[in-house]
């Protein structure tokens, strides 16, 4: 029989274990896994609610615990590779584990889980769209005439336009949307930028990183893509401008063109009213030192 103080210290080690729960978020995923015979759930709901139990009973005893989404077919193809058994817990543990080091997570604050899912679908599709966006600059090659890696050069200049779009306005706080359509999907990315008025500039440097890469892909494949820049300052109405993207520069929307944007519902083409306390303005042009076309070589 162990002794207290070792069962003490055996607690306190156990506090400073980091874990991590393979989440099925969606119903469809949840009814896959069904199919293995140690799987021994039979309601998604159910299911659930044991998770946000067993989250929250490890945050309870000081753990720190992230959640990760858990894929079947991934997980069938990792098993496939691996040459594990799929239908053993084991096997799920280890998946899990792979997860929760190359994978999209999220750590659990104690939020229920239906607040925390969509930050967690919203991870997985910005580490999608980053590993897409990187996969086409660099499939783009060499350019035949200079020898200069296309992608990279394309890199750098939605890194040149991004700094001369963030000098556009003073302090503040900025909220920008660039969306570049690419087959099968639009690819979105956000980035949030504040500035004080000694001109410091802070954002998030992955943000910046995955926001430029899909500029990028924009300038690369002459995409008829846009960007959207939203300013908050402190005792002024907030500001909406615009640019379409053209060749490699930015081309801004008119006060009526940005309006216009924000005040169309996208799928029904209705018209929404617009929102109150906010000014859709004309933006001046990014980036008139590029040329017209796309890649500068």
């Amino acid at each position: 029989m162990a002794s207290a103080p070792h069962t003490t210290m055996r607690r306190a080690l156990r506090r400073e274990v980091a874990g991590t729960i393979g989440l099925l978020a969606d119903e469809d995923d949840f009814a896959a896994m069904r199919r293995y015979r140690t799987f021994t759930f039979d309601d998604h709901e159910t299911y659930l609610r044991q998770a946000e139990g067993l989250l929250r009973t490890l945050a309870s005893h000081g753990g720190h615990t992230t959640i990760a989404l858990f894929d079947p077919e991934e997980y069938e193809e990792y098993c496939a590779d691996t040459g594990l058994d799929p239908d053993a817990p084991a096997s799920r543990t280890r998946f899990t584990a792979q997860l929760a080091a190359t994978g999209p997570t999220v750590p659990y604050d104690g939020r229920p889980l239906g607040d925390l899912l969509p930050d967690l679908v919203d991870e997985a599709v910005r580490q999608v769209t980053w590993e897409y966006a990187t996969m086409l600059l660099a499939r783009q090659g060499d350019c035949a005439v200079c020898g200069e890696d296309i992608g990279r050069d394309a890199f750098s200049r939605a890194s040149e336009l991004l700094v001369q779009l963030l000098d556009t306005s003073g302090p503040g706080t900025r909220h920008l949307v660039c969306s570049v359509p690419t087959a099968p999907e639009t690819l979105l990315a956000t980035l949030h930028v504040t500035r004080d008025t000694a001109g410091n500039t802070a954002l998030d440097e992955t943000d910046a990183l995955e926001f430029t890469t899909v500029l990028a892909v924009g300038i690369v494949t002459h995409s008829a893509g846009g960007l959207v820049m939203r300013t908050t300052t402190e005792g002024r109405p907030d500001r909406v401008q615009g640019w379409r993207l053209h060749g490699e520069r930015l081309e801004p929307l008119t006060a009526a063109e940005v309006f216009d944007a924000y005040c169309t519902d996208t799928v029904s083409g209705d018209l929404v009213a617009p929102e109150s306390g906010v000014d859709y303005c004309a933006a001046p042009p990014i980036g008139d030192d590029g040329p017209e076309g796309g890649h500068r070589h």
